[in-house]
């Protein structure tokens, strides 16, 4: 979740006042650190990865279950008995925004040999089971996207009722503030992005039109004048930050051997994100509703939209400097490598003093609008006793506004006085419920620079249609159903690598692209399994790399297994997981095609979820017939059939 300072929050007014001073500093610093680590080269390769968790608690005589809001004590004895304990402890633990989640990441980074592969899996096994052994009985650790009844009468336990007033950090009228991590930096980010933006924030999700679902589908808030304004017809309503940071998600970081590659991946990976994303989807369902769109992305978008009614150009630009066109949790704006500045085709906001800044101080065009576009922003935390630092050993100005830039992907400068080198964070994937599916998306990825770097891959495409595909992703079963830009010849940067490995797909690939456009629309199919004389496909290409590596039996049958698993998401043959919570609804005794999640509902999909994961049920339409598992008892809740 970023920066975590500690300290004694300021409100937004007292914030404000300081912006500059955060701006100017947060350059300074990012420039200490350019200077001081411009030219390092020849960092080793490595990686990890971070899965979110929720707690559930299961009421099995009421068929009814609850997040649970002891994220901080779990957490506390989790680090307790690992890192503080022992620094070489195989797990970390970190908080999340709701306080019925935590974060687990593997305690040191995973290296370049492949059989790192074979261990990934082993240690999500451990967080998942270290945090199971502290719950109660009748709770279990859940990696679910969305909770479906998030923000419905009751949802926590203990249960509390929101108290929309101003005094509090989200005057929600769905999600109580006790339900907020109660480190300062989460309530102070809900209550100073809604006092920066001027209002709650407004967030509208499609609702999924069944059978008896009203036609339109309008809600009714009496007690409210903004709600009944802001909500939307045929749209499930949502007002509050924690509608979108209090999901989950599964991402994945990686240090490169230099900046020029870490600025070459992020731009390669860019253009993965929404393919990847639609691969990952989980979460079909918000507020006890089944919505139209299968992915997270837009709802967490506008849950910290802090742009205010000029920003947004709902009015003239009087006391804000920008029009901005996206909020701050979005898709990214500009590619950094210089074979991707061709395709920068996005108008980039920038603050073009900073701009002139670092260009004078030996930045280039590239970096230097990045960081510019980035520093639009105003920081929306700060700490009385982190106004004034060392800007020299110091970055937590500069960790303020890059850490509060919440984009598909994150390119991080080392921290200060460290032993870590420039790396790029890879943040659309969708949570899976078990952690073979994490696994398997963790090393696809994974895979994938490997592959991108040793073949000098080339996937860039305009940012105007990467932004199209974003768009796409999120949409129902857009996995099957969607069309994303995808570029056509993908090795033109690295000669006959691919094209000897792969044979006549790339080929015809070559011939083609002579003849028309640089991309074309493609299904989620073609791009990762490939099409005869159309394109080589993303799992070919892997396995075409792997057969030229030196690999041992056990860590191929893995990274087989988890590749088999991409493919058949991708081909349809298996489901994702918000077709199969989709299929799951429907078919429920109690649905009544209405698109409204019951508490009844929610119960047997939760503990449905939690067999699954903790593998004492099979899901062969989702998972498939049979995989390398170990098998181990991982959950305190009564989870028979």
């Amino acid at each position: 979740m970023g920066l975590l300072s500690q300290g004694s929050p300021l409100s937004w007014e007292e914030t404000k006042r300081h912006a500059d001073h955060v701006r100017r500093h947060g350059i300074l610093q990012f420039l200490h650190i350019y200077h001081a680590v411009k030219d390092r080269h020849k960092d080793v390769l490595k990686w990890g990865d971070e899965v979110e968790y929720m707690l559930v608690s299961f009421d099995h005589e009421n068929k009814r279950v609850q997040l649970v809001l002891s994220g901080e004590e779990v957490l506390e004895t989790l680090q307790e008995k690992g890192e503080r304990t022992n620094p070489n402890h195989p797990t970390l633990w970190r908080p999340e925004y709701g306080s019925y989640m935590i974060e687990g990441t593997p305690g040191q980074p995973y290296g370049g040999t492949m059989s790192e592969f074979n261990t990934v899996e082993d240690n999500m096994r451990q967080r998942r089971k270290e945090a199971t052994s502290l719950l109660k009985e009748n709770q279990a650790l859940c990696t679910i996207t969305s909770f479906p009844r998030l923000g419905c009468p009751g949802f926590t336990l203990p249960e509390f009722k929101p108290n929309p007033v101003e005094g509090g950090a989200s005057r929600s009228l769905f999600f109580p503030d006790e339900a907020i991590n109660k480190h300062p930096r989460f309530s102070t980010l809900t209550r100073n992005i809604r006092h920066r933006r001027g209002e709650k924030v407004v967030i509208n999700a499609p609702i999924f039109k069944d059978k008896n679902t009203p036609s339109p589908f309008i809600e009714k808030f009496p007690e409210d004048d903004e709600a009944a304004k802001a909500s939307k017809p045929d749209h499930i309503y949502m007002d509050a930050m924690g509608f979108g940071m209090g999901n989950c998600c599964l991402q994945v970081t990686f240090q490169a051997c230099s900046i020029s590659e870490a600025r070459y991946l992020y731009d390669q990976l860019a253009t993965i994100c929404p393919i990847v994303m639609a691969l990952s989807a989980a979460s079909p369902f918000y507020r006890g509703y089944v919505s139209d769109v299968d992915c997270r992305w837009g709802v967490i978008s506008a849950s910290v939209d802090d742009r205010t009614r000029e920003e947004r150009g709902l009015e003239p630009l009087k006391n804000n400097n920008y029009r901005i066109s996206k909020s701050r949790y979005d898709s990214i704006d500009s590619y950094l490598s210089e074979c991707g500045e061709k395709y920068n085709d996005i108008d980039l906001t920038i603050d073009k003093e900073i701009y002139e800044q670092l260009l004078q101080e030996g930045i280039d065009h590239l970096l230097a609008q990045h960081v510019a576009h980035l520093f639009i922003r105003d920081p929306l935390t700060l700490f009385e006793e982190k106004i004034h630092l060392d800007d020299a050993n110091e970055s937590d100005h500069f960790e303020n506004i890059q850490s509060t830039n919440w984009q598909t992907m994150r390119f991080k400068p080392p921290p200060p006085n460290s032993d870590i080198g420039w790396r790029v964070e890879f943040r659309p994937m969708e949570v899976q419920l078990t952690d073979f599916e994490n696994s398997a998306y963790v090393v696809f990825v994974v895979l994938l620079t490997r592959v991108i770097l040793s073949y000098k891959l080339d996937f860039l495409i305009p940012l105007s249609k990467v932004d199209e595909n974003m768009k796409v992703a999120q949409k129902r079963d857009a996995v099957l159903q969607g069309m994303f830009y995808f570029r056509k010849d993908i090795c033109k940067a690295g000669g006959n690598a691919v094209v000897d490995g792969c044979g006549k797909a790339q080929q015809s690939v070559e011939l083609a692209a002579e003849e028309h456009e640089e991309y074309a629309l493609m299904s989620i199919d073609t791009i990762i399994n490939g099409k005869e004389g159309v394109f080589p496909g993303l799992i070919p290409i892997l396995n075409c790399y792997l057969e030229n590596m030196e690999v041992d039996v056990d860590t191929r049958c893995s990274i087989l297994n988890y590749l088999k698993l991409i493919k058949k998401r991708a081909s349809g043959e298996l489901m994702t997981v918000a077709k199969w919570m989709r299929e799951f609804i429907a078919n429920h005794p109690d649905y009544k095609q209405d698109s409204v999640i019951t508490d009844q509902i929610n119960y047997s999909l939760i503990l449905k979820c939690n067999q699954i994961a903790n593998e004492l049920c099979e899901c062969p339409e989702l998972l498939g017939p049979a995989f390398r598992r170990v098998r181990y008892s991982g959950s305190k809740t009564d989870s028979s059939n």
